[in-house]
C-alpha cells in the first residue's frame, strides 16, 4: 500500500505549523517595533533596538510568504528562520539589558515551536546557537562589571539547559506526532480502500439488501433490491410505502432464519431475513432479499447439466446395439415372412427409430456451443424441411404446410439447430393441426433494424394455461410417446444463436398454437 498520502498529510501538518509560527514571530517583531520602548526594551542600546526589531519584521515578512517553502525548501527555509530568530533575539536582549530582560523567555518558545515544525537535529543547533548568545551576552557583562551577582551564572545555564530540554522535548513530540500522523492517514486510506471494496461486493450482490432506521425509512439499498422489489428507487422513503407485506414482516421483529413470501409488484417469491442494527432493533435493521426463484433456476441448471452428461454417456452406450436391431429388423423385412412376422418386424424398425431419434435429442444437449452461424436464406430452407417431413406420406401430406416467406429474407442461424428447431416444431403443429390443406403456416418478415422474426402457427386446439407455464421445461410432454426434450431443446439451441424462441398468447378468432423465433439476419 502506498504511503505518498500519508507524507502529503504530514507536510500539510507542518506548514501549517509554519503558518501559525509565522503569525507569532510577526506578532513579536510588530510588537518590539510598536510598544518595545514602553516595555522597557532597548534602553541600552536602542540603535540596536531599532534595527533588529526593522529587521525582524522584514525577515518574517520576506520569508512568510506561501511560496517561500517551495522555493528555498522547507527544511531550508526552517534552518533559516531559526537562526534569524536567535540572531535577532540575541541583539533585541543585548540592547534590553541582557538575561533579564526576558528575551530568553521568547527564545524558548522559538524554539518550542521550531522543534514541533522542523526535522532532523536543526532545533538542537538553534538551541546550542541560543545557549552560546546567551552565554556570551552574559560574560561580557560580567566582564565589563555590569553582572549584579555571580548568581547571574547559575540562572543562565539553566536558562541554557530549558534550551535543550524544550528543544529535545518538542523535537521528540513533533516525532511523534508525524509518526501518528501517518499511521492515521494509512489507516484513513486502507479504511477508505475497504469501504470502496465492501460498496462494490454490496452492489453486485444477487441478495438484495435494504437498510432501514428506526424510524422504518430506508436508508440505503443495493441495485438488487430495487429489482427484486420491482421499483426504480426506494431510498429515503418508508418501508410501510414500499412493501407492505415486508413492513410487517419487519415490525414483528429481528428473523434470521428468514421466512418465504411473494414480495414487489411482480410478486416474486423471495426469502426474507430481517438482521437487528448494531444498537438493538431499536436503532435500526437490516433486511435480506434472496430470490429463490433464481436459485431454483440455477439448481435445475446443474441438475440439467449432471443428466446431459449421464445421459449422453447412456446414449452412445445404447446406440451400438440399437444399430444391430435396426439392421436386423431391416434384414427381416426383406425376406418372405408370414404377414405377422412383417407386422412384428414393422415394430421394431418403428421403436428403434423412436429410440434413435431420442438419442438425437439427449445428445444435442452437450452442443451447444458448437453453432456455426450464417445467414441463412429462410425461404428455401422451410420448403425444403416441407418435403422432407412429407415424403413418406405423399403429395396429400405436403399441402398441410404452407409456406409465406420473402426469398431474400435471411436469419443468422447454424443450419443444423435450425432443422432440428423447425423439426420438432413442425412435428408438433402436424401432431394436433387438423390435417387440412394449409392447416400448419410459417411466415417470416423483417421487423426493422435488422431483425427478422419466423412465425409457426397450426389450426389446432391451442395449448391450455396449465401446459403454458411448463412448456419449455425438460420432460414435460402432454404426448403418450413423446420424450419431453423437443421445445427445451429447441430453446436452446435458439439461445446458443442469440436467438429467442416465444410462444405467443391464444388469438380467440384464430385459435392454434403460434411459435415465434426472433434473431437479427446475419450473425452477429
Amino acid at each position: 500500500m502506498s504511503t505518498a498520502p500519508a507524507g502529503a498529510g504530514s507536510d500539510l501538518a507542518r506548514q501549517r505549523a509554519l503558518r501559525y509560527l509565522n503569525l507569532f514571530r510577526l506578532v513579536i517583531a510588530g510588537f518590539f517595533l510598536v510598544a518595545g520602548s514602553k516595555a522597557g526594551l532597548g534602553h541600552e542600546g536602542p540603535g540596536l533596538f531599532w534595527g533588529a526589531a526593522a529587521a525582524y519584521v522584514s525577515v518574517v515578512l520576506l520569508l512568510g510568504f506561501p511560496d517561500a517553502a517551495q522555493r528555498i525548501g522547507f527544511n531550508r527555509l526552517m534552518m533559516i528562520q531559526g537562526i534569524v530568530d536567535v540572531a535577532l533575539l540575541s541583539a533585541v536582549m543585548w540592547a534590553s539589558g541582557g538575561f533579564r530582560s526576558g528575551i530568553p523567555v521568547m527564545m524558548m518558545i522559538v524554539l518550542a515551536g521550531s522543534g514541533l515544525v522542523a526535522e532532523g537535529r536543526s532545533v538542537l543547533f538553534m538551541a546550542a546557537l541560543a545557549t552560546l548568545a546567551l552565554l556570551g551576552e552574559n560574560a561580557w557583562r560580567d566582564f565589563a562589571g555590569k553582572g549584579e551577582a555571580a548568581g547571574d551564572f547559575f540562572q543562565v545555564g539553566v536558562t541554557c539547559a530549558s534550551f535543550f530540554g524544550i528543544a529535545i522535548v518538542a523535537r521528540l513530540l513533533a516525532h511523534r506526532a508525524r509518526i501518528n500522523a501517518s499511521l492515521a492517514a494509512a489507516r484513513g486510506e486502507a479504511l477508505a480502500q475497504q469501504e470502496a471494496i465492501n460498496a462494490h461486493i454490496i452492489r453486485d450482490m444477487r441478495d438484495g439488501i435494504i437498510v432501514l432506521d428506526a424510524d422504518g425509512v430506508v436508508r440505503q439499498a443495493n441495485p438488487s433490491a430495487y429489482t427484486l422489489l420491482g421499483q426504480a428507487s426506494i431510498e429515503g422513503r418508508p418501508i410501510m410505502a414500499v412493501d407492505q407485506t415486508l413492513a410487517e414482516f419487519c415490525r414483528a421483529g429481528a428473523d434470521e432464519v428468514g421466512q418465504l413470501m411473494q414480495l414487489g409488484q411482480a410478486r416474486r417469491l423471495l426469502r426474507c431475513r430481517v438482521v437487528a442494527g448494531a444498537g438493538g432493533a431499536e436503532r435500526g435493521m437490516l433486511i435480506y432479499l434472496t430470490d429463490l426463484e433464481d436459485i431454483q433456476r440455477r439448481m435445475q441448471q446443474l441438475k440439467l447439466v449432471s443428466l446431459g452428461r449421464l445421459t449422453a454417456s447412456m446414449a452412445h452406450e445404447i446406440r451400438n446395439p440399437l444399430s444391430a436391431v435396426t439392421q436386423a429388423a431391416e434384414l427381416l423385412c426383406e425376406e418372405k415372412r408370414s404377414e405377422t412376422q412383417a407386422r412384428l418386424a414393422r415394430i421394431i424398425n418403428s421403436n428403434a427409430l423412436r429410440i434413435e431419434h431420442m438419442i438425437r435429442d439427449v445428445l444435442a444437449l452437450g452442443r451447444r456451443d458448437a453453432a456455426q452461424p450464417e445467414a441463412l436464406p429462410l425461404a428455401g430452407f422451410v420448403v425444403d424441411l416441407f418435403d422432407e417431413l412429407s415424403s413418406l406420406r405423399g403429395e396429400n401430406e405436403r399441402a398441410i404446410f404452407a409456406a409465406d416467406i420473402d426469398p431474400a429474407l435471411t436469419l443468422g442461424i447454424d443450419r443444423t439447430h435450425l432443422h432440428q428447431i423447425l423439426d420438432n416444431l413442425l412435428v408438433n403443429a402436424r401432431r394436433y393441426c387438423s390435417g387440412k390443406p394449409g392447416a400448419v403456416k410459417v411466415s417470416a418478415g423483417d421487423v426493422g433494424e435488422g431483425w427478422v422474426q419466423l412465425h409457426i402457427k397450426d389450426d389446432g386446439p391451442g395449448i391450455d394455461e396449465q401446459a403454458r407455464a411448463h412448456l419449455f421445461e425438460p420432460f414435460f410432454t402432454s404426448h403418450a410417446k413423446g420424450t419431453g426434450l423437443g421445445l427445451y431443446i429447441a430453446r436452446e439451441l435458439a439461445e446458443t444463436n442469440g436467438i429467442t424462441l416465444e410462444l405467443m398468447d391464444d388469438d380467440p378468432q384464430d385459435p392454434g398454437a403460434h411459435f415465434v423465433l426472433t434473431g437479427r439476419n446475419k450473425p452477429s
